[in-house]
């Protein structure tokens, strides 16, 4: 997991996905673009937010301490990497 200081650039609507984990067997989903500081070709990442965090909204172009988890998985033959991001704090 890697904690880092960055820029949201747009966030999506949260969505409810299956889940047998979560109460009612629902759980929400939401997509975040985050920036990287420095200039226009900064690393982004496409984030997922899920539970109670996805329900929250940042505003474009504010900035945020996010802790984002990277993972990799397969299907189908082919390898697809996840960014989730964990938590993420307002400044």
């Amino acid at each position: 997991m890697v904690t880092k200081l960055l820029k949201v650039v747009a966030q999506g609507e949260p969505v409810y996905v299956p889940s047998r984990k979560a109460e009612g067997g629902q759980l929400a989903k939401c997509m975040i673009r985050l920036k990287e500081l420095g200039g226009e070709y900064e690393d982004e990442y496409i984030c997922a937010m899920f539970g109670n965090l996805a329900l929250s909204k940042f505003a474009v172009g504010k900035m945020v301490i996010a802790s984002l988890r990277f993972q990799t998985h397969e299907s189908n033959g082919s390898y697809f990497q996840d960014v989730v991001a964990n938590d993420i704090q307002k400044i």
